[in-house]
């Protein structure tokens, strides 16, 4: 079976797991948790350590920075 996770495609995708850290971000933002864009908790790319109500953090390959970061919230 293939790992979708693994594929040069697939942005690296980190499990915030310190609740300081997240704190941090949501204060940056000046948002709750809540209103964090979702993503699945079935979405392959997830790390498998993720469960529902965590917030994960996405960075992308970007043309006009040389990285793009984002968050999601990971729901059912």
């Amino acid at each position: 079976m293939v790992d979708v996770s693994q594929h040069e495609l697939v942005p690296d995708h980190v499990l915030l797991d310190d609740p300081e850290e997240v704190e941090a971000v949501l204060a940056e933002y000046d948002v709750k948790r809540t209103n964090l864009p979702k993503i699945k908790r079935t979405d392959p790319a997830l790390p498998d350590e993720a469960e529902v109500g965590d917030v994960v953090k996405i960075v992308r390959d970007s043309r006009t920075t040389d990285e793009a970061v984002v968050y999601r919230l990971v729901v059912s």
